[in-house]
């Protein structure tokens, strides 16, 4: 193997240094939204100069766009049985861990930040083309389908706040079983099984 150049070893630090940063900016904007976020802060979580953010990243706006960018979603997330989608959507948001994320769904970064119109505006492209698109499948369509899609998404969306946000003691205690009858009077009155 041959030995490290200093061109490889620079490329390496700069790398770690800009994923040093991004971590802990995605944990930095999960707890305090953009508004209660400073550069200073993530810079100093990383342990490295202020500059460096915008060196890496050009502006804190554009810092916080790739540190809240919701991964694609999971092969297993919208690949299994169509029917245990609702439930597998649910699982996502309101009971799985992500550390990466203040152990919150990203999609809670993003809401704790929806007073600035550009992250609103992320929002409803995430929730529209990713949950309300698959869930709207699972309506029968209709006239009313993406209304109770979007309904739907909406009961999902308010657990992961009431958890997470929030922290109601009864949400907040309950396991998946917990939920699963009331999941199940929520899919027969919204989707159809199929």
């Amino acid at each position: 193997m041959p030995p490290e150049t200093t061109s490889s070893r620079i490329k390496r630090d700069r790398a770690a240094t800009r994923a040093r940063l991004l971590d802990a900016a995605r944990l930095r904007f999960a707890r305090d939204g953009f508004d209660g976020t400073s550069v200073r802060d993530v810079a100093g979580d990383a342990a490295v100069d202020p500059a460096l953010v915008f060196r890496y990243f050009g502006s804190k706006k554009k810092l916080f766009d790739e540190a809240t960018a919701v991964p694609e979603p999971a092969a297993e997330l919208f690949g299994g049985p169509r029917e245990e989608l609702p439930a597998r959507l649910l699982g996502s948001i309101a009971f799985q861990d992500w550390p990466s994320h203040a152990g919150e769904h990203p999609l809670i970064a993003m809401l704790r930040s929806s007073g600035h119109a550009e992250t609103r505006e992320r929002l409803r492209e995430e929730v529209c083309e990713t949950y309300v698109r698959a869930l709207a499948e699972l309506t029968g369509g209709g006239p009313d389908g993406d209304l109770r899609a979007e309904l739907f998404s909406a009961w999902m969306l308010g657990i992961g706040v009431l958890r997470s946000v929030i922290g109601t003691p009864a949400i907040t205690g309950a396991t998946p079983e917990d939920l699963e009858p009331h999941l199940e009077k929520v899919i027969a009155a919204l989707l159809e099984r199929g």
